[in-house]
């Protein structure tokens, strides 16, 4: 999953630890007790921040001893101390997408699950520092948390859309920057996709949630779920639809009548049959191959067809639906 959610920002190999990240998570001061005597309210992002920094940063060389370790032994142990000392990574990427989605927490967690995943598919010997291995993997599960609850409807099913959902706004505000109006066309030209793509995203992005139940008009009675086409046909399309399948379902009773032997064996025992039976039965039965007896279905379905192609002028789309 980490290929097909991607952002397009390059990730560079990194090749010691992120003295960096301790910088970008410093929680500030815990609370004090007030003149009052009245505690200062605890944030749980401030707690969590604070609990993951007694986690140590690992050397080059301890994440790779740990890496192998899990790698040829699955050690639990090893896996605990991969993620836990890279715990601080995943907030630093779910930072990046605060502004997207404002509960952090709920981002890390769902970096946190990318990590782990990153440690159960990580490679030590192909040469890659395990932090620059589980940045994809990272945003991968933040990207996809995101898409999932941006809006009650998915708005980015396909990693087009999902491409185009993070980096729409990026490329507007730099175009914007450089003194350019964003329009659609030119979007479209700098992210390489379709303009009807941009509008169809924009017009997902700006629109909110509203519920089927919420009136027309204010005070009114009627609501949007009224103006929704129903999925059951009317009374007239119930009834000739059971019309249609009385008709077939007495044709194929009549066409099974004129079988005999063999064929009326395996019309009934294979084609009509809740639990049918296999190729191997009907062939021990009469002394024949399995292909054989595939041979002869086929030849009986055909026949069926064509039987009720004739016998149901009317209904040709059904009969081949049925038979196929």
């Amino acid at each position: 999953m980490a290929e097909d959610i991607q952002d397009d920002d390059k990730i560079e190999p990194i090749e010691e630890p992120l003295p960096a990240v301790d910088a970008a998570i410093t929680p500030p001061e815990p609370p004090v007790e007030s003149e009052g005597g009245a505690l200062v309210r605890y944030d749980p992002l401030q707690r969590y921040l604070t609990e993951i920094r007694r986690y140590p940063l690992l050397s080059r060389d301890e994440e790779h001893k740990l890496a192998v370790r899990y790698k040829e032994t699955n050690d639990i142990e090893a896996a605990y101390r991969l993620v836990t000392a890279n715990l601080r990574l995943v907030v630093m990427i779910a930072r990046e997408y605060q502004r997207a989605f404002r509960n952090l927490l709920d981002l890390v967690q769902e970096g946190n699950i990318g990590l782990m995943e990153a440690v159960r598919n990580f490679d030590p010997y192909r040469g890659v520092r395990f932090p620059s291995y589980a940045v994809w993997w990272v945003r991968a599960y933040i990207i996809r948390y995101i898409m999932n609850n941006w809006r009650l409807v998915k708005i980015g099913t396909t990693q087009a859309q999902r491409k185009l959902f993070f980096n729409l706004q990026k490329e507007k505000d730099r175009l914007e920057a450089q003194g350019f109006q964003a329009g659609p066309k030119l979007l479209a030209q700098r992210l390489d996709v379709k303009e009807s793509e941009v509008l169809e995203m924009e017009q997902r992005m700006a629109a909110r949630d509203l519920s089927v139940d919420t009136p027309v008009d204010e005070g009114a009675d009627t609501t949007m779920l009224d103006f929704l086409a129903s999925r059951e046909g009317n009374a007239e399309e119930t009834f000739a639809d059971a019309e249609s399948r009385e008709l077939i379902a007495r044709k194929i009773k009549e066409f099974g009548d004129t079988l005999t032997g063999k064929d009326k064996v395996i019309f009934d025992g294979r084609l009509l049959a809740e639990e049918p039976l296999t190729l191997q039965d009907i062939g021990d039965r009469y002394g024949i191959s399995r292909e054989r007896v595939r041979q002869i279905e086929e030849r009986i379905k055909k026949k069926l067809k064509a039987y009720l192609l004739t016998e149901c002028k009317d209904l040709e789309d059904a009969v081949v639906d049925i038979i196929r």
